[in-house]
Order: structure tokens, then C-alpha cells, then sequence
């Protein structure tokens, strides 16, 4: 449970504060000192994960191109199906914003 969910002011402010950054470079900065890179570096694998998984990816081809865990893939899988459909609807608009 989150933010609005449970009520914690923290990770509220911590959500507020994501959506005020205004430029690739801003989030750069935050998210360099905010998490180490390995914590960044696996983030950003989850997103990943979970658009070769739209795009109809196996377990194999995703393991091999991102070194995700199967757990990891599982874990992405089963967010997109029981979820709340965050994955698709910023994939989605990541998508029609580089056309």
C-alpha cells in the first residue's frame, strides 16, 4: 500500500516531488542523488521488462537482453495482469510522445 493508500506523508511528498521535475536532466540529477545506481539501474530494468513483455518477449529473450531475473520477469508478469495498469499507460504515452 502507498502514498494515498495509507495515508504516509513521506512517500507523498516523495510522489509530488517526482512529478515537479521538469526535464531529463532534473531527474538525472534527483534520482543520482536520491538512489544508488544499482537501485536506479533496477528500476529502470522493471520498465523494461514489463514493454518486452507487451511486445510478446519470452522469459528467454528478456533474460538474455536485460539480465532480469526470471523472478524479476515473473514479478513484472504478474503486475501487468493483477495490477493497476501503470506499466501500460506510461509505456503507452512513452510511445505516442516518440512518434
Amino acid at each position: 500500500m502507498y502514498a494515498k493508500r495509507s495515508g504516509d506523508p513521506a512517500i507523498e511528498q516523495l510522489l509530488e516531488v517526482i512529478m515537479k521535475l521538469q526535464s531529463i536532466e532534473e531527474c538525472y540529477d534527483f534520482f543520482e542523488d536520491l538512489t544508488t545506481p544499482k537501485e536506479l539501474q533496477a528500476l529502470s530494468q522493471r520498465l523494461e521488462v514489463a514493454k518486452m513483455l507487451l511486445n510478446g518477449s519470452t522469459y528467454m529473450e528478456i533474460e538474455a537482453e536485460t539480465g532480469a531475473s526470471t523472478a524479476i520477469i515473473s514479478r513484472v508478469k504478474r503486475i501487468l495482469h493483477y495490477g493497476n495498469g501503470s506499466y501500460r499507460l506510461m509505456l503507452g504515452r512513452l510511445e505516442q510522445q516518440q512518434q
